[in-house]
């Protein structure tokens, strides 16, 4: 497969992004939202995998988010050659089926993204990519590790293998989300990465390692598309065959079980934006100050050090504070001290028993 087949750019953004309420809302996801720069999420997803390399992209969605999908990539002229609108969540594993055969189930490269993270340095993640195309040219199936630099638990983890092409290696093993103490061991021994959830692979590649290892969900995403209905760019897979789909990650279905895997150590300042927390580390300044966003609510905020504080509406007004996160969003209030804003689902859990 020659290097300049153009690569087609695969964003998956079925996720409903609870962690971020309460501006992240089922309809209205984190990826819909412009929390780190003016653009969103998703506009800044697609506008990492564009130009000559790349051919326009596949997004695989909720129904429901369908025309927020086509006028944001429309606002930044990425726009899609198919929107996939599953007809129910069934993890990344049957969603990347659906685009690997919308992709024409060929030797057309795929690159699977996220379309909720944050990469701050494109031209080291562009850098990886290129790296990995002449492994993915003979079959490989890519992923890139993330330069660890905290003993995370709430990562899986990939230990990088012998060097088999410059800057590529084999995986020696994934690693399920770890405890405290075997994170510290695995950043400590310097030859581990977070599984950021990103590949790169052959379409037909991939959908060969799914009739090996997981065909019966092979077959449920070829009906379900076999049968689906299209709609200008839409596709609407047949919803009683995608139901007999398993549900499954990719990591589980496909790469901890074939054999040619490797992975691209990077560092490219990448974060999954999975808390308000992880928010506020990115835009945290060198002196601790208040932190107002770009969501059109007024944050008036006096003697306030080291706090997240947002707003789409209600104007906030905070003095004499520190290590807070205030977040508002229409009716609603979210105020917890730093360093706890995983409990938002334990709240949303709350809530939905009030």
């Amino acid at each position: 497969m020659p290097l300049s087949r153009p690569i087609v750019p695969v964003i998956l953004s079925g996720g409903s992004g609870t962690r971020l309420w309460p501006m992240s809302r089922p309809e209205c996801p984190k990826q819909m939202l412009a929390l780190t720069a003016e653009e969103t999420m998703l506009q800044l997803t697609a506008r990492r995998a564009t130009g000559e390399r790349f051919a326009a992209p596949i997004v695989v969605a909720n129904a429901r988010h369908a025309d927020m999908i086509d006028e944001q990539l429309d606002a930044v002229e990425a726009g899609a050659q198919a929107v996939i609108l599953e007809p129910m969540g069934r993890n990344t594993a049957p969603a990347i089926a659906l685009a690997a055969i919308a992709a024409g189930g060929g030797p057309a490269p795929l690159l699977i993204m996220p379309s909720d993270h944050v990469i701050a340095d494109v031209d080291a993640f562009h850098a990886a990519i290129h790296a990995a195309m002449p492994l993915v040219a003979e079959g490989w199936l890519v992923t890139f590790g993330i330069a660890p630099d905290a003993p995370e638990t709430g990562y899986g983890w990939i230990q990088v293998g012998e060097e088999i092409a410059k800057g590529v290696h084999k995986v020696a093993r994934f690693v399920e989300k770890p405890p405290l103490d075997k994170a510290e061991a695995m950043l400590a021994a310097g030859d581990h990465a977070w599984n950021g959830g990103i590949f790169l692979f052959r379409a037909d590649m991939y959908l060969d390692a799914l009739a090996s290892f997981a065909p019966d969900m092979l077959v449920a995403a070829q009906q379900s598309m076999d049968k689906a209905r299209h709609d200008g760019n839409r596709v609407y897979p047949d919803a009683d065959a995608f139901a007999a789909s398993p549900a499954d990650s990719i990591d589980y279905a496909v790469m901890e079980k074939a054999a040619r895997v490797a992975v691209v150590p990077v560092a490219m300042g990448w974060s999954d934006l999975g808390s308000w927390d992880a928010l506020y580390a990115l835009s945290a300044d060198v002196d601790g100050h208040a932190h107002a966003g770009h969501d059109g609510g007024e944050v008036v905020a006096i003697d306030t050090t080291n706090c997240l504080v947002r707003s789409d509406g209600v104007r906030i007004a905070i003095v004499g504070v520190q290590d807070l996160i205030v977040v508002a969003s229409g009716n609603d209030v979210l105020i917890l001290p730093r360093g706890r804003s995983q409990e938002v689902k334990k709240l949303i859990e709350a809530m939905k028993d009030t």
